[in-house]
């Protein structure tokens, strides 16, 4: 009853706001009303989902280095459908080596990642990767990451995350993750942007993914990668410029490793805002496999 209360208080609230102050959105500038949050309906329903959530093999596990049938033993199908298994991978015990009794989802293999550079380095391994929708340059739905990574705007930011965590509870196939891992910005960096973006939105993912799963809030590892070189923006370059930019750029926090292990942490969902060669995510992932399984979760998806 106090919860209705509540929401129909702050409800009534934002009307009385949107009198004076007009509030757009970010994707076809439509005045919102009151209820909405930045996105308007009409383009909520022509969001361009991945619905990557779904799929155990999808473009971004292959933007990754996974192809169907690769992996440590039982193939995947050249088509797969929700539910269907991946290529086999034992989640990894705490101790960086043991199988576990079960995986994320009852009956569902994970996929062996012999990857790192893509061209025979060091390998890792990923359990499953999404992104909420596809990221097209042209296309006005890039403002979502516009306006909160280069605009500031970190509500924009919690908001698109939290639906991208929803959408992956609703998956199914991340019920087993025990914490989120945001990829990290050098310090001088974040000092520039006011802040990390992936930060954002690993709270964001951690929330939607506790409140339609109905499960506690997740921890938000922030502190578990440091970034200890300075990189310049890895925009405008090639995939292999990338990979030989971003390596080594990264370590791990050993005292926030031993925090995780001694916690039973086992999966970890790293995060980011956009997957674009997929080098800097999967230079985190050589370091974090090792130790758990990992599993990968962005906004946006670069076709």
């Amino acid at each position: 009853m106090k919860g209705r209360v509540l929401k129909g208080f702050r409800f009534s609230l934002q009307a009385l706001a949107d009198l004076f102050f007009t509030r757009n959105c970010v994707v076809c500038g439509r005045a919102l009303d009151p209820g909405q949050k930045y996105v308007c309906g009409y383009c909520l329903e022509d969001m361009p989902l991945t619905y990557f959530w779904d799929y155990p093999v999808n473009a971004a596990m292959e933007r990754l280095g996974v192809r169907p049938g690769e992996g440590g033993g039982d193939s995947a199908p050249s088509s797969p459908r929700a539910g269907q298994p991946g290529c086999s991978l034992p989640l990894v015990s705490g101790e960086g080596g043991d199988s576990a009794s079960s995986s994320p989802r009852a009956g569902q293999a994970g996929v062996s990642l012999p990857l790192a550079s893509g061209e025979g380095g060091a390998g890792c391994q990923v359990y499953n990767a999404a992104s909420l929708f596809f990221y097209r340059h042209e296309s006005p739905w890039c403002e979502l990451v516009r306006l909160f990574k280069y605009g500031r705007d970190e509500g924009l930011g919690l908001w698109s995350a939290r639906l991208l965590g929803t959408y992956l509870a609703g998956g199914g196939l991340y019920v087993g993750v025990q914490a989120v891992v945001p990829v990290p910005l050098h310090p001088l960096k974040k000092w520039r942007r006011g802040f990390n973006q992936a930060e954002i939105i690993a709270r964001g993912v951690a929330e939607g993914l506790a409140g339609a799963g109905g499960r506690s809030a997740l921890p938000v590892a922030a502190d578990l990668l440091r970034r200890r070189r300075y990189t310049s923006t890895q925009t405008r370059k090639s995939a292999s410029a990338r990979r030989t930019g971003i390596a080594g750029a990264f370590e791990l926090n050993r005292r926030s490793l031993a925090r995780l292990k001694a916690a039973g942490v086992r999966h970890v969902l790293l995060v980011d805002d956009v997957m674009t060669t997929g080098a800097t995510i999967s230079e985190c992932i050589r370091l974090l496999s090792p130790h758990f399984t990992v599993s990968v979760a962005t906004l946006g998806f670069v076709e």
